[in-house]
């Protein structure tokens, strides 16, 4: 995700997975009469919640499987070097990203963002806060693990951008693969941690 948000923000100007980035800069071209640039933003941030929607019911199909989820992610991030333009088709990028926040929601019972970091950056410092006020446990040291994460990749695809911007997706693509064939080999008892668990609706009683 870091990698992806980074290529796009150098790619087209707007990011691809942070949307209250993308929500702030729509306001702001809204008041400045930038109505083509606000109509990007728009589509940016529809697509990333149809692409929530979509990830949701694909990971529910799926049984929950992580790994048929990265490989769609990587043709997704890779299929805008097929397209042509340089915009519009990060859109598909944009589904990857709005997909990929299904694959994951806790680790060990702990909340986790795969394509955001805000939260996890609240939620450790509001665990040093309550560490320092004396309270003990949880698993607050757990967020900084997707800061750690998204600037890495954020670095790596600015690099990848810098060194070829033409075909620079092609590194989030190819890792994203990556992810999905190492998964397969990742015993089921460690992948129950962090695969959250399928939400089952309560019949209501009977009146």
């Amino acid at each position: 995700a870091g990698m992806t948000d980074a290529i796009g923000l150098m790619m087209i100007g707007s990011y691809v997975s942070f949307m209250s980035g993308n929500t702030t800069e729509f306001a702001a071209a809204l008041v400045r009469g930038q109505y083509q640039h606000a109509a990007m933003l728009a589509a940016i941030l529809f697509v990333f919640v149809a692409g929530n929607a979509l990830g949701e019911i694909f990971i529910r199909l799926t049984r929950r499987n992580h790994v048929p989820l990265l490989f769609v992610t990587a043709v997704l991030i890779a299929l805008p070097m097929a397209l042509p333009g340089a915009i519009w088709p990060m859109l598909a990028a944009v589904l990857a990203m709005g997909m990929l926040n299904s694959g994951i929601e806790q680790v060990e019972g702990q909340a986790f963002g795969n394509t955001f970091i805000t939260g996890a950056l609240s939620r450790f410092g509001r665990g040093i806060g309550r560490r320092l006020m004396g309270e003990t446990g949880g698993g607050w040291p757990l967020q900084i693990v997707p800061f750690i994460g998204m600037l890495a990749g954020a670095t790596a695809g600015a690099l990848a951008y810098r060194t070829m911007p033409e075909t620079s997706l092609a590194a989030p693509a190819a890792f994203s693969l990556v992810l999905g064939i190492v998964t397969l080999v990742i015993p089921d008892r460690w992948r129950r941690s962090y695969v959250s668990p399928p939400r089952v609706r309560r019949p209501q009683p009977s009146p």
